[in-house]
């Protein structure tokens, strides 16, 4: 990873096999990938088989601005790790480290340069943040 990259990640009690497949499945990926109440996941895919993509679209829920999220895998270790490169070409990893009845995800992420570090930093937490409640709340 650069220089540029943030550190993120949450303490999740919930046992491994719930954890991978509420981060990796489509239909659970578009209930917790949002920053705020504002926005949401209008549409995730996410291929593990054949071309090791993703895409996801994030959208404002007033509809006044949507983008694309995608990338491509470049290493899975099932229940382990994720390595994939952004759209464009930044670099990310979540680990994912189990523990009796709890889960630590990690994310390392590299910046872009529209958005300062700090507020990069809040909307992936705010994010991971999702993500550690909705799978805490199944």
């Amino acid at each position: 990873m650069k220089d540029t990259a943030i550190l993120i990640w949450v303490h999740i009690h919930s046992d491994i096999d719930t954890v991978w497949e509420a981060y990796i499945l489509p239909e659970h990926i578009t209930q917790w990938n949002h920053a705020n109440e504002e926005w949401h996941c209008s549409k995730a895919s996410n291929d593990f088989q054949d071309w090791w993509e993703f895409h996801y679209i994030m959208a404002a829920k007033d509809e006044s601005v949507e983008f694309d999220f995608c990338g491509t895998y470049t290493e899975i270790i099932p229940k382990k790790l994720i390595s994939y490169t952004m759209w464009d070409g930044r670099k990310a990893e979540v680990e994912f480290q189990s523990e009796s009845h709890c889960v630590n995800v990690l994310i390392e992420f590299e910046i872009e340069e529209e958005n300062t570090a700090e507020l990069q930093q809040q909307w992936w937490q705010a994010i991971l943040n999702n993500f550690k409640d909705y799978v805490e709340d199944l």
